[in-house]
């Protein structure tokens, strides 16, 4: 992975503010988990020993999240049985003190599926942020009046650039396919998305470094293994999104985000509304590719007009607090800037204030 180490003092305290974030995002199982390996830390244990060549004290590099999910991968290939009997993923009782030892156990022999997930960021792809970005989306179709250009950056298996095969609804406005086993109902408040807008999505591309083939089942197995034990609804959700993938075909190219973006943005595209976004990507990227990034964008909403405009779309992390995350976009031509939203990393209740369609 090419990270220098960290005291492990420092890996600890990290892990003790990850397992708070676990803990109140639903997932108290990957909590008190996480607590052992920070107390496994403190006292240089064997998991520690184990790890302390790459582990890193930097947020950024996600290492709790690459540990767990290549274990838990073993937990639902079926290749872990002692630790299947206490992971609620799959039908466990949730014991953590009883799965503890056999977690630091396999976390010591380092099998395959383990070392290989510490090579790799986490590939997520959380379907129920399409909650806040389909919103966006309404907004751009409702300030031009035009079909959706959809792209992607860090699309991992695109699921939500499916996004309109999801059903939405509050009360009497609602938008999508009202047939879809993906539902996202009454999460807006104090006011929903316009979803009268009724956005018409004409196109759909993506690009990550790594893409994910949703129609694989190894891939699949891929996605689910980062969601967390106990979160049930996000599971269902992504099963549910992984169906539609298979009878759906999505472009996901592999390719650095700022090529790719210039490419798809080197001449305007009438009679459509261009909206590039991402979701929990912007932290993962370098300072460089960041600039790069924003001066594609700044270039090609220079080229936008009123029958080919271009929205900037992303749902992040608050710079100063970090959670919630905020779903702003940026429009041209004009280059207007609007917060629309705030909402849980993983979905779930959308802040949608008043004066935000």
């Amino acid at each position: 992975m090419g990270m220098t180490g960290c005291e492990p003092d420092a890996f600890a305290e990290y892990l003790e503010w990850f397992a708070a974030g676990c803990d109140h995002m639903g997932s108290p199982f990957y909590g008190e988990l996480i607590r052992r390996m920070s107390s496994d830390a403190r006292s240089r244990g064997p998991v520690w020993q184990v790890l302390e060549p790459d582990a890193s004290a930097e947020f950024n590099d996600a290492f709790a999240l690459r540990v767990l999910g290549g274990v838990h991968r073993m937990v639902l290939a079926g290749n872990a049985p002692g630790l299947a009997a206490h992971y609620p993923s799959v039908g466990g009782d949730g014991d953590v003190d009883a799965v503890w030892p056999a977690f630091a156990e396999l976390v010591e022999a380092m099998p395959a599926p383990v070392s290989d997930a510490l090579t790799r960021p986490p590939q997520t792809n959380e379907v129920g942020r399409s909650g806040a970005l389909a919103g966006g989306v309404a907004v751009v179709a409702q300030r031009f009046g035009l079909p959706i250009r959809l792209l992607e950056i860090g699309a991992s298996a695109g699921l939500n650039l499916r996004m309109d095969r999801f059903w939405y609804q509050q009360g009497g406005r609602s938008w999508g396919d009202p047939q879809s086993a993906v539902r996202l109902i009454d999460l807006w408040a104090p006011r929903c998305p316009p979803w009268e807008a009724g956005p018409v999505v004409s196109e759909r591309r993506g690009c990550d470094h790594d893409p994910i083939d949703a129609t694989d089942p190894e891939a699949a197995l891929t996605l689910l293994s980062y969601v967390w034990p106990g979160q049930n609804e996000r599971f269902a959700m992504l099963r549910a999104a992984l169906d539609i993938a298979s009878t759906m075909p999505v472009d996901i190219d592999r390719a650095d985000a700022p090529g790719w973006l210039e490419e798809q943005l080197r001449e305007p595209t009438g009679g459509r509304a261009t909206v590039v976004y991402h979701s929990v990507v912007w932290q993962y990227l370098s300072e460089e590719t960041r600039a790069h990034l924003r001066a594609a964008l700044a270039a090609a909403g220079g080229r936008a007009t009123r029958v080919a405009p271009l929205a900037y779309l992303r749902l992040e992390p608050t710079p100063d607090t970090y959670f919630p995350a905020c779903l702003t976009v940026t429009t041209w031509p004009g280059g207007d800037e609007q917060q629309l939203a705030t909402s849980g990393f993983h979905g779930g209740p959308v802040t949608w204030p008043d004066g935000t369609d």
